[in-house]
Parts: C-alpha cells; sequence; structure tokens
C-alpha cells in the first residue's frame, strides 16, 4: 500500500471484504426470492420479469405429472401389493370379523327363524365356508380394481392438473418446506465467496 494515504482510504479499504460478503448474500438473497417473485408478470425496464416457478408452473406440473405415472407408481406396484401375502392375510382378517359381526349380532334380527335351526357349530362353519369364499375371490376382486383403475385414471394427468392448480402461495410454501434450508445455505455461500473476494481485492490493493 502507498505510504502517505489518509488513514481513511485504509479504513475504506479493510472494508472491501465486508462489503463484497453483503453483496454476496444480497445477490443471493434476491436470487432466490427471484424463484417465486413477482408472482405476475411485471415490465421493468422494458423487460420482462417473472418469478421461475411461477413463470414455469405448467411446465414442471407436466415433468412431475410423467416423473410419478413413468418412474414412481405403477398401477402393476399396485397390483403386486393388492395380490401379496401380506396384504390378502389383512383382508381376510377384516373380512371374518365383519362376517362374525354379522352372524353374531345381524343375522337373528335379519332371520328369526335361523335360531331355531342354527347352532353355535353351525354358524362357526358358515363363517369358515364363507370367510374362505370371500378370500380366495380376493386376486380376482383386485384385478378387477385394477383394471378399472387403469381404465378410468390417468395418474400423470391427474399430478398435471393438480400441480398446475396449486396456487402461488401453496407452490412457495410446498418448495420453502422442502428446500428452506437449501436456500438459506445458498445465501450463506454468497455471503462467503463475497468476502473472500473482498480479501483477494484488499491483497491485490496492498501489494500495489
Amino acid at each position: 500500500m502507498p505510504e502517505g494515504d489518509p488513514q481513511i482510504f485504509k479504513w475504506t479499504w479493510c472494508l472491501l471484504p465486508v462489503i463484497a460478503a453483503v453483496i454476496g448474500w444480497g445477490t443471493n438473497y434476491l436470487a432466490v426470492r427471484m424463484l417465486f417473485h413477482p408472482r405476475e408478470e411485471k415490465r421493468i425496464f422494458g423487460l420482462r420479469i417473472q418469478g421461475v416457478f411461477p413463470k414455469r408452473q405448467q411446465a414442471l406440473a407436466e415433468k412431475l405429472g410423467q416423473l410419478v405415472a413413468r418412474e414412481l407408481f405403477s398401477m402393476e406396484d399396485v397390483r403386486r401389493h393388492l395380490q401379496g401375502e401380506e396384504f390378502v392375510a389383512h383382508v381376510t382378517k377384516v373380512i371374518e370379523a365383519k362376517v362374525d359381526e354379522f352372524l353374531q349380532n345381524n343375522l337373528m334380527d335379519a332371520i328369526p327363524i335361523a335360531s331355531m335351526f342354527l347352532g353355535s357349530d353351525m354358524v362357526d362353519k358358515i363363517k369358515h365356508e364363507l370367510v374362505e369364499c370371500l378370500a380366495r375371490a380376493m386376486p380376482e376382486l383386485g384385478e378387477l380394481f385394477i383394471g378399472h383403475l387403469e381404465k378410468n385414471m390417468d395418474v400423470e394427468a391427474v399430478v398435471r392438473e393438480k400441480v398446475a392448480a396449486f396456487s402461488s402461495d401453496k407452490l412457495e410454501e410446498m418448495l420453502l418446506g422442502i428446500m428452506r434450508r437449501e436456500f438459506r445455505f445458498i445465501e450463506r455461500v454468497g455471503a462467503v465467496l463475497g468476502f473472500v473476494i473482498g480479501l483477494v481485492q484488499l491483497g491485490i490493493l496492498w501489494l500495489l
């Protein structure tokens, strides 16, 4: 640094890293905000300005629809789940409980004369046969269910329409909920990089 410079200039130069850090943080903060704002397109000095996500929401909806339908969710996955042993066992237990409830609480009310002919052993046998019959029908019922979904439900279209219908507030809230820490990290990195650049500038000035 040249000798004889006023002290105020020395302090000004020493503030360079701090100023650069503030600029770096502010730039990244503004960039993050501009992902969501302005919500509506505005003209500034003849330039069209709009937040990235509001502007590209329809494209985002289409890409998410394709991703979910082709990579994350498929009717084949649903079919395997419905035909899995765990699901069949669970449904069988539910059916057994409902049949038992009906036979114990509703059968006699629906058919009073049945109490004259049906003992507990017969009721248990009827329950067992009904449960077995319904359990054997589960794979067929599952196929009917899947066939109905494949014919009447377009997963890609459902996801696309729902994402496209999000309000800008809802979209911002959702994305910030997922990436808030990452956005703050980006802002802090801007401050750190700005501070380092300021130090480099200060070093160069010091050597001149």
